[in-house]
């Protein structure tokens, strides 16, 4: 498992895979204006490469920009899809390559989120994962949100709320997490309890209240973009979902908890940079 740190590793990790992809591309966009990661995408079609984009359709604010972006896919041998508008919002942010590695991202294709903001995501090549990733692709381009399975992946609003809950309630020393809308009542009122129960809990970003026992700063100099929980320095998630009820329980938001210990170890130094006010 690679993980992606911005604005550290920029696109260099995207222009690559895209570059490699031998068969099919399945990649899902909510905001793209890196105009290097369309040319990619474009030039890929037209080496006979299929790509699949899912456009994220539910997002009001830049409609004008996504029917510009589906025109110049669509015209240059990209088959766009847009995704239904039964959910208050698609946030979900990942690339297949050859069904054979998958980029699960916090982050859009946007000069913003990848070279001014902390953010995160890793690549890997896990069979068991692509396969969720290609299902969880196919439901929500075939506007089958109801089939979705989630036997791996974090997934709102199928499991995100119980599965958070209980990756929460597993800590038995330290919770350290990146969330710059932890606003959730049950969210909240877990962390409360968990900080009376003696776990240590450190949150970089900005929670609706204070708590006794959780200390909240923000991310210095840049933006923040992550969402990310580090449980007792052996396991993280990270996702498009913040701990807030809309992203948890009415949007499509992807996340994933690992146990990968190069993955776990590389966000835990990231999160001890961020806390001293160290940038990379």
């Amino acid at each position: 498992m690679q993980v992606i740190i911005q604005p550290r590793d920029g696109i260099e990790p995207f222009l690559k895979g895209i570059r490699q992809a031998k068969e099919s591309i399945e990649v899902i966009l909510y905001r793209l204006d890196r105009l290097e990661i369309e040319q990619e995408l474009v030039e890929a079609a037209g080496r006979g490469v299929h790509v699949h984009a899912l456009i994220t359709y539910t997002n009001k604010e830049d409609l004008k920009e996504i029917k510009k972006l589906e025109k110049r896919l669509a015209g240059r041998g990209v088959k766009v899809t847009r995704t239904a508008e039964d959910l208050v919002r698609y946030h979900s942010k990942m690339m297949i390559i050859d069904r054979r590695a998958l980029y699960l991202l916090t982050f859009n294709f946007t000069f913003l989120d990848i070279h001014h903001s902390r953010s995160f995501g890793v690549i890997t090549g896990q069979p068991h994962l692509i396969s969720e990733a290609v299902q969880l692709f196919e439901a929500d381009v075939e506007r089958q949100a109801h089939r979705v399975e989630a036997a791996h992946f974090v997934i709102s609003p199928v499991n995100s709320r119980q599965k958070l809950t209980e990756f929460i309630l597993g800590a038995e020393k330290q919770l350290l997490i990146y969330d710059g809308k932890l606003t959730d009542p049950q969210m909240v009122k877990l962390l409360e309890n968990r900080a009376k129960a003696g776990i240590e809990i450190k949150v970089i970003g900005a929670m609706n209240k204070r708590v006794k026992g959780v200390e909240v700063r923000e991310i210095p100099l840049i933006r923040l973009h992550a969402q990310a929980i580090i449980r007792d320095g052996k396991e993280a998630f990270f996702g498009s979902q913040s701990l807030r009820k809309v992203e948890l329980d009415q949007r499509r938001e992807v996340g994933l908890i690992t146990d990968d210990a190069d993955a776990v170890q590389s966000f835990l130094i990231i999160f001890e940079m961020d806390w001293g006010d160290i940038i990379t």
